[in-house]
């Protein structure tokens, strides 16, 4: 499948109903979830692979990703999201594996299964510090292979984070266009620069 044929399809993706400023509650762009599951097929790990998306939201990039032929199991602790994630996979024709956790509960790493690659865009940290090493540390136990959008100038970060247990293998910048969500957002869209980072468990 094309990039643009890929981002005109998750556009059909719905977006959170009552999103929680706390739990950094932003739908994923179309454009910046197209850009990373196309990186991701190009290096072969999606179609025919076993993803994770840990953090799924709504599900843009779990259903990306059955799209381009992943068996995918898709990780998300807001039952009202994965209520949309689940109408918006139905709604695209795919199937993605739902399961509610909160990756941080001591029983996730039990259920949450082992798979090729992950995909995620977990928080950045902005509402509540360092909000983004849980997925960090899940993602490095359940694949050898991550993709994950991050805050710009997050690399030197990630990389002393994962040392010893992975490494950043490539990194391209992007951005993350926000439109006006909650009240203190002051401008109708915000953008703001973020980093699609390649993750390789060692």
């Amino acid at each position: 499948m094309k990039l643009r044929q890929l981002e005109m399809l998750l556009q059909r993706v719905s977006g959170f109903n009552n999103p929680s400023a706390e739990r950094e509650q932003y739908q994923t762009p179309a454009p910046l979830a197209a850009r990373l599951l196309h990186m991701a097929m190009l290096a072969g790990d999606i179609s025919g692979r076993t993803v994770l998306d840990l953090g799924c939201g709504t599900g843009i990039l779990a259903i990306g990703a059955a799209l381009l032929g992943a068996d995918v199991v898709a990780v998300e602790d807001d039952g009202e999201a994965i209520r949309i994630a689940e109408a918006n996979a139905h709604d695209l024709g795919c199937n993605i594996r739902l399961i509610q956790i909160d990756i941080t509960d001591p029983q996730a790493m039990t259920l949450i299964p082992k798979g090729d690659t992950v995909i995620m865009n977990p928080p950045f940290g902005a509402q509540t510090e360092h909000a983004d090493r849980p997925f960090l540390d899940m993602a490095l136990t359940k694949a050898d292979i991550t993709y994950g959008i991050f805050n710009a100038r997050s690399e030197q970060f990630i990389r002393e984070f994962i040392q010893g247990r992975g490494e950043i293998t490539s990194s391209i910048l992007a951005g993350l266009t926000i439109p006006r969500t909650f009240w203190f957002h002051s401008r109708d869209r915000h953008e703001i620069p973020v980093e699609i980072h390649v993750i390789k468990r060692k």
